[in-house]
């Protein structure tokens, strides 16, 4: 062990290794917090690695697990395994999706020491009956605040009830949150606690600032290709919350011509593994992704880091600029904002305990559409622009409403005649009380006009008879008031 570790270079370990690997060699439980980029990957291989020197795994019952919340930190442990056991004869059999069944079978088959696995891919060979866990003797949770933020905790305590309870379980986290608290306090038999750095620092090696834009998609793009350029990056990764704005970045970043390419879950594994081995040699400039990059993964000497949006977890905003500025090396983190950003911003600041710098964009004009407040401003002229103009039309259609009527009621005023009552033009009489009807008061008083024959009821035509008297308030008359009147005997 001594022999392999020479060999890769080291001579001193870090602070995590320096505390965990000892306590981990007595087989007690280990409850480790450190910040990422620590060294938190051998201080479990190693002292994992010399417990297993002795012994050999049994087909399809490893002897120890190592749970990862995602492909790439798998294959990057299962890289670390290969380093430090050069000169062990010890199997190693990785789990991960995207891969055939087939032939990770066969490794199970085979007896796997060490079984390397993500909790889905994990569970899905037990359910197939491909796997028994009854014979780990080493339990490893590694990035555990991510696991809780990916949903595996569930999967997490299922498969702890799948181990011995006589396991040494090695619990790795770079925060504490609540629920994880709960699962060390619930499978973990007091364990040797390790708090190697503050809780939720980000590393003085790196430079932080903010660039406001606006709202609009394209006024984003438009700043990070800014930020680009005016900072003369020598490669970058740029993180962004969806899946989706990770493939629009890519592409409108390679429409301008930046060398840029994407990685995110959606992707088969052969090219998320094809990207990020083109991104470390140095043949990759920008890499576009999502959070699965932001966690564990050892991406030596990137020079900037741009957050396309502010992430909704405060703790991803850490991991995500610890991909720079590593292992004392320089480094700057930008972060885009919009005025809906202003929640999560306040969070992020809330956990570091500082407030970030802000820079402008070379290039980007302020968003008309905010002040510095955050508030609407420019769009607001124009409502009262239409509003005003609203109001003249009313105005005017009141005045047009208003010449009309008074037209329609010059027309609708004229002169009625009374005519006295005679043999020859009998007094109208009411058909309901049987009484003489007062001239004007309904339509059977009133008489015909004398302008043209025209009647004065609006908008009604009246039928007279030859008599003068009107019998209707319409053209149509039924026959039976056409008919004379009986009169009684006398």
């Amino acid at each position: 062990m001594l022999a392999a570790v020479e060999a890769a270079g080291y001579s001193k370990p870090t602070e995590i290794q320096e505390q965990a690997i000892p306590p981990a060699l007595q087989t007690r439980d280990v409850l480790g917090i450190a910040q990422t980029g620590t060294g938190k990957t051998a201080a479990f291989v190693l002292p994992m690695l010399t417990r297993l020197e002795r012994g050999r795994a049994r087909a399809r019952m490893p002897r120890s697990l190592v749970l990862e919340p995602t492909r790439e930190l798998a294959a990057q442990v299962a890289e670390s395994l290969v380093t430090y056991g050069s000169n062990h004869k010890l199997n190693v059999a990785l789990l991960i999706g995207g891969v055939s069944f087939a032939e990770q079978d066969k490794k199970l088959d085979r007896g796997a020491d060490i079984l390397i696995a993500t909790p889905g891919r994990l569970l899905d060979h037990f359910e197939r009956g491909k796997l028994m866990l009854n014979g780990v003797e080493i339990l490893v949770i590694d990035e555990a605040d991510r696991m809780l933020d990916m949903g595996f905790i569930p999967d997490i305590e299922r498969i702890f009830k799948l181990t011995p309870f006589t396991r040494q379980t090695l619990f790795f986290s770079a925060t504490m949150p609540p629920e994880i608290k709960r699962i060390t306090d619930t499978f973990l038999h007091n364990p040797f606690q390790i708090e190697v750095s503050r809780h939720n620092t980000t590393a003085p090696t790196i430079t932080q600032r903010l660039v406001h834009t606006g709202q609009e998609a394209k006024e984003k793009r438009a700043a990070l290709r800014n930020l680009i350029a005016e900072h003369g990056v020598k490669n970058a990764i740029i993180f962004c919350n969806r899946k989706r704005d990770v493939s629009v970045v890519q592409r409108s970043l390679s429409k301008h011509g930046l060398d840029a390419a994407c990685i995110h879950g959606d992707l088969d594994q052969h090219i998320r593994t094809e990207t990020l081995d083109r991104f470390r040699a140095g043949t990759l400039k920008l890499l576009v992704a999502s959070d699965v990059a932001a966690r564990g993964l050892d991406i030596p000497d990137v020079s900037h880091i741009f957050n396309y949006d502010v992430p909704h977890h405060a703790e991803d905003y850490v991991h995500r600029i610890g991909r720079t500025g590593r292992a004392g090396k320089q480094g700057a983190a930008f972060t885009l904002v919009t005025p809906m950003d202003a929640k999560n911003l306040r969070a992020v600041e809330t956990l570091i305990g500082k407030k970030i710098e802000e820079q402008s964009a070379q290039g980007h004009a302020p968003a008309s559409s905010s002040d510095s407040t955050g508030k609407q401003v420019a769009p607001a002229a124009e409502p009262r622009r239409k509003a005003g103009a609203r109001a003249k039309s009313r105005t005017g259609t009141i005045a047009k409403s208003a010449e009309t009527i008074e037209t329609v009621e010059t027309v609708e005023t004229v002169e009625t005649v009374e005519t006295p009552p005679s043999s020859e033009n009998p007094t109208p009489v009411d058909s309901k009380t049987k009484k003489p009807a007062r001239p004007g008061n309904g339509r059977s008083g009133r008489a015909k006009s004398t302008a043209a024959g025209e009647t004065a009821a609006r908008g009604n035509r009246r039928q007279e008879k030859p008599d003068g008297v009107v019998y209707a308030d319409t053209e149509y008359v039924p026959d039976f008031l056409l008919r004379p009147a009986r009169t009684a005997a006398k």
